[in-house]
């Protein structure tokens, strides 16, 4: 079997938590060393120190490339580097954190698509595999080994209780 799925449920890392929702209803901010955009074909690409912001959502990149061709809300947003990062805080502060050579965000599903060494932790758990989906909304995973066969890795950090 060329690929190996394992598909994982918010309830893998925390029964309650939910991107925070004043995230969604924020601005999106790009700052960026250098900006071009083609007006025309709806495309704008930024490089060098590329860092993406809505609420608590964060990406890090070398590059950035942002396709619009579907309209107003439904952009793609690419970003690449060495590696991408992403930070999120959930609903309760709970810090979500992911890289990976590539991460893709679809705006309208607000779905990430990590690949290329992905990796993904949340609440001392982690996820690694050569492709990570990861919707922020929903909190549902999909992790695939990818063409390489390296298989995904998944690591349970137990809660600590004390010992009556």
């Amino acid at each position: 079997m060329n690929k190996i799925k394992f598909f994982l449920f918010a309830t893998l890392f925390s029964a309650n938590s939910y991107a925070i929702n004043a995230d969604y209803s924020q601005p999106i901010a790009i700052t960026s060393d250098n900006n071009e955009t083609s007006i025309k074909e709806n495309v704008s690409v930024y490089t060098e120190n590329v860092e993406i912001r809505q609420g608590s959502l964060n990406i890090k990149a070398d590059r950035l490339e942002i396709n619009a061709t579907a309209g107003k809300g439904n952009e793609i947003f690419i970003a690449t580097g060495t590696p991408v990062k992403y930070s999120q805080l959930l609903d309760g502060d709970v810090p979500v954190n992911a890289s990976a050579a590539e991460i893709r965000y679809d705006l309208a599903s607000r779905t990430l698509t990590l690949s290329g060494n992905a990796e993904l932790s949340q609440s001392g758990s982690q996820v690694q595999a050569a492709v990570i989906r990861y919707n922020i909304e929903t909190q549902q995973i999909s992790a695939e080994s990818g063409e390489q066969k390296k298989r995904v890795t998944t690591i349970f950090t137990p809660e600590n209780k004390e010992n009556p």
